[in-house]
């Protein structure tokens, strides 16, 4: 699943406008589980937390099966590891779809100039940073490297998020096996 990419962190850090504007440059995108559960009428974080939890894992792990027949890079805005990990931090069940993406994420750090709530964004700042500090964590956990996204404009930032890319199929077409 090395095509697979991961751009994750903290709440308002500017992950759907790069997914945006990566689109705009050809990329396949899979938006956030999380807008697209709530906007679906599916379970609040608000009100039920596990369940809003559960719900976007079931539709990472769909993007993720209609992603793996995709040809050249797919980034998905969040992914099964999110969804985990919160579930893990409640004390709740968590199970092994079996999922893999790209062995680096992209992390997108906190940065409080951007992050705004809204309506389906109702936690605050200090919420934003813990769920930070919880990510920093599982996706090495996980077993995946992690790779700080720039502060910067969305062009700077799309342009850094490219090479990465392009140097990670450079290296995995070097690996004996790669393609």
């Amino acid at each position: 699943m090395e095509h697979l990419f991961v751009l994750s962190g903290c709440s308002g850090g500017g992950k759907s406008t790069l997914l945006a504007a990566l689109s705009v440059r050809g990329f396949r995108t899979v938006p956030e589980p999380g807008r697209r559960v709530l906007r679906a009428g599916g379970p609040a974080p608000w009100e039920d937390l596990p369940g809003f939890l559960r719900a976007c894992l079931a539709l990472s792990v769909e993007d993720h099966a209609q992603a793996q027949a995709m040809t050249g890079p797919v980034i998905f805005d969040r992914s099964a590891v999110d969804a985990l990990s919160g579930l893990a931090a409640l004390g709740e069940p968590v199970p092994d779809p079996g999922l893999r993406y790209a062995g680096t994420v992209f992390l997108a750090p906190p940065w409080p100039e951007l992050f705004e709530r809204d309506a389906e964004r109702r936690h605050g700042f200090d919420a934003a940073l813990s769920e930070y500090g919880r990510l920093l964590g599982a996706f090495p956990a996980a077993g995946y490297e992690i790779d700080i996204l720039p502060k910067g404009t969305v062009a700077a930032r799309v342009a850094w998020i490219e090479a990465r890319i392009e140097a990670h199929i450079k290296a995995r077409i070097g690996r004996p096996g790669g393609t």
